[in-house]
C-alpha cells in the first residue's frame, strides 16, 4: 500500500475497517450505492451508471470478494472483459480502470482535463 502511495501520501486520507460489517455500519449509505469487482460478475462494467457517491469494492488478488458478499448485492456486481483463459486481471490494474470509469462518467470532478502541452 505505501509503495502505491509514492509522493501522493498528502493527497489521500486512508482507512482501515476489521470487516465489512464494521465498514457499513461507519457507512450505512454505501449499501445504497456500490459496486462490486469479480471475475464471477454475470455483466461488464460497461453497464453500470456510477454516481459521484458510489462506493467501489475490489478483493483480493488471491480471492476476490467475499461469496456472500457477492450474493447479497448480485445485481451490482460487475466484470471487466478478458480473456476466458485468464484468471483476472491485476488488482491495482482493475481498480484504475474502475475508478477512471466512474470519474469519466461523472465528468472527471476536480481533475485537469489537459496538460502543460494545451494552447
Amino acid at each position: 500500500m505505501k509503495r502505491a502511495g509514492l509522493d501522493y501520501w498528502h493527497l489521500v486520507e486512508v482507512f482501515d475497517y476489521e470487516s465489512l460489517p464494521a465498514f457499513f455500519a461507519e457507512h450505512p449509505e454505501a449499501e445504497r450505492d456500490l459496486w462490486l469487482a469479480t471475475t464471477k460478475a454475470p455483466r461488464s462494467y460497461e453497464e453500470a451508471a456510477f454516481s459521484p457517491d458510489c462506493f467501489l469494492f475490489f478483493g483480493k488478488e488471491t480471492a476476490g470478494l467475499p461469496k456472500d458478499f457477492r450474493e447479497a448485492h448480485y445485481d451490482r456486481c460487475l466484470r471487466l472483459p478478458m480473456r476466458p483463459e485468464a484468471r483476472s486481471l491485476n488488482l491495482s490494474n482493475s481498480v484504475a480502470i474502475l475508478t477512471y470509469e466512474a470519474l469519466r462518467q461523472n465528468g472527471f470532478p476536480g481533475l485537469l482535463d489537459r496538460g502543460e502541452m494545451a494552447r
